[in-house]
């Protein structure tokens, strides 16, 4: 439905790693977070974490500095935690594993692990500036984790000494830990069944016991550790007093309705998360997810903000996941002044600021919106015109929405670089659904049965950068072709249909077509109403109003395959266009179509078994033989304005009587070509073939899996290059079709494109997938091609007189070079390459790609100053052969064929890059070029960078002098070992990580930032050893100078008596 553009710097994967990357965390990966699971922020490096149910950890930072890292055991991420402004994080995951990550590295990596092994971990608390982790259990019990050894302290919290010893029921697991903002020494636990306990970590009991009927989902403190408030399965929220454990100190519901009798307000559903936030100059936050009525069925996920007497609802998208708020202080005894919430989705990620009236969102800068309709195909180019870019930006800037807060982006951490960003950006939207009618209610809806998919996909891009011509192939067996305009345009919408009369279709003798009427003449009726009866409505209509379109891509052709004879119109298979000859071409199993799109009218309507002529390998016969055939050119007539149509003639099942006044320059035309349609099963000659001609039905159903338009030689006898078409089809056959194009300016759209087979056929094993050219040098022949200009403005006589003169763009061989060495054309298919000297059409190189498995994707790329061809196999390995000897460089298993998203997305690009939809959100990208890989590190970000932690809030005289403000805690004392003893080995197992060998790795490669901060850091030790030295000195030179005085002082008063004094 929709096509994005993004632009792209570089990621990578070098082929060394290329075996074990998806492993390691070396690759790049962009887009939204797949199955997102739990949300970290770190308040002084700005820095961003997201945990998937994949084992997936995503950091982001400034715009343009994203990592990803994968867990190797693929287990959910239950939750996360940062050391803040330690460059390091704590990572939960559903198999009861903890992990330590270093992100003081470029790639970052786990330095160690800890598998529970009896118990199963729910929540984990790690107080600011502290290295003890608190992590709670399913059975109700609190360890002690050192984050610096990652090993398990002997103190443990026993639920059975927590609660009441009377209570004969189990709590239910930790639901939450958190300390007392005043007293590091007091410990908050809540427990599953609605009891929170104040545990004195000193004297190892309980101080307070809060019960509440409802099951808990979250706590939080009040700045001033005096209050705290919990959420409840029964949409309330219950604020209580540290001290008054008895009952609530107030009970709220939220989203409750109020009734009048003084009763308790109708139960809600669960509140899941709620966080209490204060400010200095007004009334505190209080925020959280869920809690919405009952009766409120169909309504969206909501976050509700409450501060003073006012509520606000913010309605979503998706499911909330998790949210943070985020705060001005790392410090929770200080007041928080938060000033933005994040809000993790289920299918986004949104930033709302609470500094602003009406809490608007922030404009999001990552590249998350990828999935925003299902990802259905890819396309990757590299080295795109230098001008591309600033247009694309241009008309994409136009399409931004509005009222976004107008701060900055406040989750800024980390720095780009050194060489270039390895980031990805939207620049542009373009949604082809546009130009359809859309059904308005349930019975005008297609069939389910019809497409499995939406039916406006997009299955097929091509694309021309030089010219920017667009053309997309839709699921719906529909064409449309875009030019890309700086100005605004109206365009008037007409459906055109071309009608043939289909005689004698039970005979064998096969369908007569006649003549396409021409403007001034009359058709039958007749036959309309014949071909009604035959003709279903098309899935979807294009609009018969007129269409505005905005600056960007503004359709110039539209193409529309319908059902004939009960059968629906088989699916697009391969598709090209070229702007230099104003040609598109498409086609699928039953044949190929060829268009004029300067002229509107078909050129090339044929089976394909026609293609072949007399040459046909297998000896078929045309399911539908013709006993007249339009002569080249002859498809859908010319209209030119004031022309009088006749009615009957655009007459159709789904355009009765419609007809509008005609604008030649903005008319838009449906192309329905019957030889795409499927062949016709209802009649005798189908129930009557015998089984021999059975067999080779498969081979009847060769399907157009290739197209290349190029300048070259179509026979062996020819002395210089023509335009041309190649076609590959899954048969494995290369046909040519020669092009006899009119001279350029006027011309072109007056005189006809004569297109005519040439008789050439070259045999591959396999469908044919790619098709290129290279010159005697090696290089590149690209398609020749027409620069870019606005069609939209009226050209003066200057500008008329270039266009008569302008021609095609193209590389063509120099007079100076041998007839029979003029150059190579590189075919691959799914089995095997092969490169064919032209215009001998010998094969000088072949090579056999694979036996056992088959090519998904083959591309002819450029690396390194040289062209080679790239491969990626359904058995997972990507193979690189050099060009035109078909040597293989590379051959390694990177990425077994899990589902038919990574086939249908897979494509290289020049420069040895590559990228596929590795989950239905999310881009990976990787390089199999060496020298990409030597400056990757250079080219990967930094997260952490050397921030200084805030001030600590001061206590004030009268707290200081009184004792009323923070209480610390010397954890050490009572979590060392030699306080609390060592825990049970069995409890917990020890693994160490990767990290300190990655480390060494990362230091290795960043070589030149790492000396460069050693020698600072030696430079500053060196001079305060420098000073240090001095001021020994000086202290040696006085104590001698005070050991002189002192011993002539002595002798002085040696003999003298005290009276003498």
């Amino acid at each position: 439905i929709s096509l994005d553009i993004f632009l792209g710097e570089f990621r990578g994967l070098s082929s060394s790693r290329l075996f074990h990357a998806s492993n390691t965390g070396s690759t790049v990966r962009h887009g939204f977070p797949y199955q997102p699971s739990a949300l970290a922020f770190d308040p002084v490096q700005k820095i961003l974490a997201i945990g998937t149910q994949t084992g997936a950890l995503r950091l982001f930072g400034r715009p343009g500095v994203e990592c990803y890292c994968q867990h190797d055991s693929g287990a959910a991420v239950i939750q996360l935690q940062f050391l803040i402004n330690e460059g390091a994080l704590v990572s939960a995951l559903a198999d009861d594993t903890l992990h330590l990550w270093n992100l003081r590295q470029k790639r970052p990596a786990i330095l160690h692990s800890l598998k529970f092994n009896r118990e199963r971990i729910t929540f984990c608390h790690l107080p600011f500036q502290s290295k003890w982790l608190y992590v709670g259990t399913e059975r109700g019990n609190i360890h002690i984790v050192n984050v610096e050894s990652f090993t398990l302290s002997g103190y443990v919290i026993m639920w059975n000494k927590a609660i009441e010893l009377s209570s004969k029921s189990h709590p239910g697991p930790v639901v939450h830990i958190s300390d007392n903002p005043m007293d590091e020494g007091k410990l908050l636990i809540g427990f599953e069944s609605g009891t929170v306990v104040l545990w004195d970590l000193k004297s190892k009991k309980a101080d307070y016991r809060y019960t509440h009927d409802e099951a808990i989902h979250s706590v939080a403190w009040h700045h001033e550790g005096k209050q705290f408030i919990c959420s409840h399965s029964d949409g309330t929220l219950t604020i209580w007093n540290v001290k008054s454990p008895t009952k609530p100190f107030q009970t709220i519901t939220p989203h409750g309705k109020q009734l009048k009798d003084g009763k308790k307000p109708e139960p809600c559903k669960p509140i899941l998360k709620v966080e209490y936030k204060t400010t200095r100059a007004g009334e505190p936050f209080i925020i959280l997810s869920g809690g919405l009525s009952y009766d409120t069925v169909g309504r969206r996920p909501c976050l509700t903000v409450m501060h003073g007497k006012s509520t606000a609802v913010l309605e979503m998208d998706y499911s909330i996941v998790d949210f943070l708020t985020l705060c001005e202080t790392p410090y929770p005894n200080d007041f928080q002044e938060p000033y933005a919430v994040v809000v993790l989705l289920e299918k986004d990620l949104v930033l709302i600021d609470l500094a602003q009236n009406g809490y608007p969102i922030f404009e999001n800068p990552y590249p998350l919106t990828i999935h925003e309709s299902p990802v259905t195909c890819c396309e990757y180019f590299a080295d795109c015109p230098a001008d591309l870019i600033p247009a694309f930006y241009s008309v994409g800037a136009r399409q931004k929405r509005q009222g976004y807060s107008k701060k900055e982006w406040p989750i800024s951490g980390g720095n780009w670089g050194l060489i270039t960003q390895i980031t990805l950006q939207v620049l542009y939207k373009l949604k082809t659904a546009k130009v359809f009618e859309k059904s308005r209610n349930k019975d005008d809806r297609p069939n389910t049965d019809i497409v499995d998919e939406d039916p406006y996909a997009i299955q097929i891009i091509s694309w021309c950068p030089e010219s920017r011509m667009l053309c997309i192939a839709g699921v719906s067996a529909h064409v449309i072709i875009y030019r890309f305009s700086k100005q605004e345009v109206t365009t008037e919408m007409l459906e055109v249909r071309l009608l043939y009369e289909i005689n004698d279709v039970e005979t064998p003798d096969g369908e007569q077509v006649p003549p396409v009427p021409t403007p001034g003449t009359g058709s039958n009726p007749q036959s309309i109403e014949k071909m009604e009866d035959t003709m279903f409505c098309l899935l979807s209509r294009v609009k018969n109003s007129p269409l505005k379109q905005s600056p960007g891509y503004q359709i110039e052709l539209v193409i529309q395959l319908v059902w004939v004879s009960g059968e629906p119109p088989q699916q697009i298979t391969s598709l090209a266009v070229n702007s230099a000859y104003g040609l598109v071409v498409f086609g699928n199993c039953n044949g190929i179509a060829m268009v004029d799109y300067l002229q509107k009218t078909v050129l090339l309507n044929l089976g394909t078994i026609e293609l072949y002529g007399s040459n046909d390998p297998y000896r078929r016969e045309p399911r539908s033989p013709r006993k007249t055939r339009q002569p080249s050119g002859a498809g859908l007539c010319d209209i030119n304005e004031g022309t009088v149509v006749p009615e009957d003639r655009c007459k159709s099942p789904t355009t009765k009587n419609q007809l509008n006044s005609l604008n030649p320059c903005n008319l838009l035309f449906f192309l329905i070509n019957t030889d795409l349609f499927s062949d016709v099963k209802d009649n005798s000659f189908s129930r009557s073939r015998s089984s021999s001609v059975t067999s080779i039905d498969k081979e009847s159903r060769e399907a157009i899996s290739a197209l290349h338009f190029c300048e070259t030689f179509t026979r062996k006898a020819d002395t210089s290059p023509s335009p041309c078409l190649w076609v590959g089809t899954t048969l494995g056959t290369v046909l040519v079709i020669v092009l006899n194009l009119p001279p350029g300016g006027e011309q072109r759209l007056l005189q006809p494109v004569i297109v005519s087979p040439s008789g050439t056929i070259l045999r591959l094993k396999g469908a044919i997938l790619r098709m290129a050219f290279l010159d005697t040098t090696g290089s590149l022949v690209p398609p020749a091609h027409e620069p870019w200009r606005e069609h939209n403005v009226p050209e003066d006589k200057d500008e008329k007189e270039k266009a008569k003169k302008r021609r095609p763009v193209s590389v063509s061989p120099s007079s100076s070079q041998e007839i029979s060495e003029n150059q190579y054309a590189v075919i691959c298919s799914e089995k095997q390459a092969k490169v064919i000297s032209l215009p001998s059409q010998n094969c000088i190189y072949k090579q056999n790609i694979t036996e056992t498995s088959f090519v998904l994707r083959g591309d002819i790329v450029s690396l390194s100053n040289s062209i080679c061809l790239a491969c990626f196999c359904a058995n997972g390995h990507i193979m690189t052969f050099s060009l035109p000897s078909l040597r293989p460089l590379l051959d390694v298993y990177y990425l077994p064929l899990t589902n038919m998203r990574i086939a249908r997305t897979f494509c290289f690009t020049n420069n040895g890059q590559a990228l596929y939809l590795v989950s239905p959100t999310e881009i990976q990208r990787l390089t199999y070029s060496q020298e990409t890989c030597e400056n990757l590190q250079e080219m990967l970000g930094e997260l952490f960078t050397p921030v200084e932690t805030p001030e600590a809030p001061n206590r004030g005289f009268f707290k200081g002098l009184f004792g009323g403000g923070a209480q610390s805690l010397d954890r050490e004392e009572l979590f060392g070992e030699s306080a609390s003893g060592k825990a049970s080995r069995s409890l917990a197992q020890h693994i160490p990580g990767p990290g300190g060998i990655e480390g060494v790795k990362g230091a290795a490669s960043g070589v030149v930032g790492e000396l460069a901060r050693a020698r600072l850091a030696l430079d500053e030790r060196g001079q305060k050893l420098g000073e240090l030295e001095e001021k020994t000195a000086a202290m040696l030179y006085s104590a001698d100078s005070f050991s002189k005085h002192a011993h002539e002082m002595m002798l002085k008063y040696k003999d003298k008596k005290w009276y003498q004094f």
